[in-house]
């Protein structure tokens, strides 16, 4: 078994599609840490936002993270899980994939989806932040960097699989 694979990134950049077709591929399970804390709460993200605050959505993130990064698999993690210095340092003996995105093709893919609670309102600013602010933290935890901006979620998988071999 080849322990678990973590993926990370930004809204839109297809942890939850390469995260499936990754683990299928694999023979894994495949956790989705956002929809996990969604059947926990019994509400959306954006209602746990909305109701409870972020500060609650984050501390709930922490311990569903926390216990899925025991299971082998491959785990997607919400764009904002590396927030937590908690997860940060659960991260460090994990395969950790960072799915880079950039803003253009991060706009086209989460386009005016409401239920990203973050993205209300400017969502090209919202995101330009949203990015900024996290891509050094998801430098430190990553232990390799796919581009997703000009890849299908097929040779995404691929590269996962096969880290040494080159496409371009």
């Amino acid at each position: 078994m080849i322990g678990s694979i973590v993926l990370i990134g930004a809204p839109g950049s297809g942890k939850t599609t390469v995260g499936a077709m990754l683990a299928e591929r694999l023979g894994v399970t495949f956790n989705d840490a956002d929809a996990i804390i969604v059947e926990r709460a019994g509400k959306s993200i954006a209602e746990i936002f909305t109701d409870d605050g972020e500060a609650a959505f984050r501390a709930l993130e922490e311990q569903v993270t926390a216990e899925l990064l025991e299971l082998p698999g491959v785990l997607s993690l919400g764009g904002g899980a590396v927030l937590s210095p908690t997860t940060r340092a659960a991260l460090r003996s994990h395969r950790v994939v960072w799915l880079r995105i950039g803003l253009s093709q991060s706009v086209k893919r989460v386009g005016l989806d409401t239920a990203r609670p973050l993205l209300l309102g400017n969502v090209r600013g919202q995101l330009l932040k949203l990015l900024n602010e996290r891509a050094p933290l998801y430098a430190e935890v990553a232990t390799e960097v796919v581009d997703t901006d000009d890849t299908t979620p097929a040779e995404v998988v691929e590269t996962i699989m096969n880290p040494h071999a080159a496409h371009h």
